[in-house]
């Protein structure tokens, strides 16, 4: 799969409101991957792009955010997802800022790609309104295109846990009712 840019950026943890420096990967498949460290073994965090950005900010566009210390507010940067979150990033300049941004953009425009090794070019291809994509095989023996697609089980594991905990408070709200025919006897 191929890289569109990298390189080290402070992120906003969605907790504790802290900031920490990370390496960061935007894949061709619209994947932002967050890395304690640049040789990418200790995965931290992955942002599917294609399928929960909304918007991209950055700069001054970017209100109730505060930027880590000795940094001026014209590097942030801002992804609005689609379940009401945000992931707040910093970068080192406002050049740096921008260029994140734009490549945010156009990877979240660009559905999905295919690989040509004849041309060594990737070339976009429009996805309809059931998700589906047509290719025309090469017109030469032995031409292979590869199609990168979104991760089927991506934010499944979120579901669960969102549906075992209501699960949990539903459960201990009707256990109170369960002795309340107890008492009237």
């Amino acid at each position: 799969m191929a890289l569109l840019k990298s390189g080290w950026l402070w992120r906003q943890s969605s907790v504790l409101q802290r900031w920490k420096l990370n390496w960061c990967d935007i894949w061709i498949d619209g994947s932002l991957v967050f890395y304690k460290s640049e040789s990418r073994r200790d995965f931290e965090h992955r942002v599917g792009l294609k399928t929960t950005c909304i918007d991209v900010r950055s700069g001054l566009e970017c209100g109730g955010v505060t930027p880590p210390e000795s940094h001026p507010r014209d590097n942030l940067i801002v992804i609005q997802l689609g379940n009401g979150s945000t992931v707040n990033m910093c970068a080192n300049s406002e050049d740096e800022a921008i260029a994140w941004k734009l490549t945010l953009l156009e990877t979240r425009r660009n559905p999905v790609f295919t690989y040509d090794p004849y041309d060594d070019s990737y070339q976009a291809i429009p996805i309809n309104s059931h998700h589906t994509v047509y290719i025309t095989p090469g017109a030469g023996p032995g031409t292979h295109q590869v199609v990168v697609q979104r991760d089927p089980f991506e934010g499944v594991a979120e579901q669960l846990a969102l549906g075992m905990l209501t699960g949990m408070a539903a459960g201990l709200a009707m256990r109170s009712f369960l002795w309340v025919p107890i008492f009237f006897c």
